[in-house]
């Protein structure tokens, strides 16, 4: 037997793939559109043929959209960056502590952005660097939809054909109804009533995605239904006291309804004079629901004739969210190796292997 050749860096050690959508590197236009151009260019998001969308895009979209879409991150911009990355990175950082009290050395975490950077094959990279050879991919979207969920294991599953080494693979694809998930949401907005007060209405705000991709059969608008139910009832909400509602829509297509702008505009004019908006599809603060949600959406409620508007955080950092994803990571490496073996006592039994040969 050629000893050389027999090689094993570690034993079984399992890696966590931690994915968010991804930011613009700043909020410059220049920045904004690479970022674009990269997001708006993945079929999962956009299923038009390339062609005509590439005219579409890059004649229209990408000479417009990008400075007004700079203008929005500088409102939301903080000194250390993207909300996104910074709350990301602080995820990652809590969820590496928790894994490494119950695992040690042996679970390895690395977040990457499906746009943007960390890009999934470098954090894939470097999750290889580490010895894993069992692969766990998180996406951070609890509700699955194949214009999100979907494109990160596109994007795995294309930079690993590239390996020779293949890890055993593991992908979580929803957690919409995750029992923790639920109960962190309800305490989430149970202690900001708390200091606040309470309002006429909860509004649960939701992406939106394309009315023709739900049709088509993707499960993302019964999952937001799902967690928008579960969340009341957790909270015992009566059936006038909350909503749901879908933002963020681009383009002249229908997308799915109803429209978070619109609802509270109408919520405004019939009479309600407090709300509170929850975007419960959203593990991170970022543009869409520190500038949509609680500056845009704001004025649009308050100069309908609202009175009272506030806007309830992403779940964030938050030890009740980084406890139900550490949860979330245990139940699905279960059944996984964790024991460990020195390359030492490998290579021993190799050689003892070949001298009975």
């Amino acid at each position: 037997m050629d000893l050389q050749n027999f090689h094993h860096d570690q034993a079984p050690k399992t890696g966590v793939l931690l994915v968010n959508l991804g930011t613009p590197e700043a909020p410059d236009r220049a920045s904004v559109r690479r970022y674009l151009k990269e997001f708006l260019w993945d079929k999962r998001v956009v299923e038009l043929s390339r062609p005509a969308w590439w005219l579409v895009l890059n004649l229209f979209i990408l000479n417009t959209r990008p400075a007004r879409s700079a203008r929005a991150y500088r409102k939301i911009w903080t000194p250390e960056g993207s909300p996104l990355m910074v709350i990301s990175r602080a995820q990652e950082t809590a969820l590496r502590q928790s894994l490494q009290q119950q695992f040690g050395d042996l679970v390895s975490i690395e977040l990457a952005m499906r746009y943007g950077s960390p890009s999934i094959p470098q954090s894939l990279d470097k999750l290889r660097e580490q010895g894993v050879r069992q692969l766990l991919v998180l996406p951070l979207y609890p509700q699955y939809s194949a214009s999100t969920t979907a494109s990160i294991f596109d994007a795995v599953t294309r930079h690993l054909q590239q390996w020779r080494w293949l890890p055993e693979l593991r992908f979580i694809n929803h957690y919409h109804d995750e029992p923790a998930y639920i109960t962190a949401l309800a305490e989430s907005v149970t202690i900001h009533r708390q200091q606040h007060g309470n309002a006429d209405q909860l509004l649960m705000s939701f992406h939106g995605i394309p009315q023709d991709y739900f049709h088509k059969g993707d499960p993302y608008h019964c999952e937001c239904q799902t967690t928008a139910r579960l969340l009341a009832e957790s909270l015992g909400l009566p059936k006038d006291r909350w909503g749901i509602s879908f933002q963020s829509r681009l383009g002249p297509k229908q997308w799915l309804q109803p429209y978070t702008d619109h609802t509270l505009r109408e919520l405004a004019k019939s009479g309600v004079k407090s709300v509170q908006v929850i975007c419960p599809g959203f593990s991170a603060d970022c543009l869409e629901t520190l500038e949509e949600i609680a500056m845009e959406n704001r004025d649009i409620f308050m100069q309908a004739g609202g009175e009272r508007y506030e806007y309830i955080p992403c779940l964030n950092d938050t030890s009740a969210h980084i406890d139900m994803l550490t949860g979330l990571i245990k139940r699905h490496i279960s059944g996984w190796s964790m024991d460990y073996e020195e390359p030492e006592a490998v290579l021993e039994r190799a050689r003892q292997l070949g001298a009975q040969q």
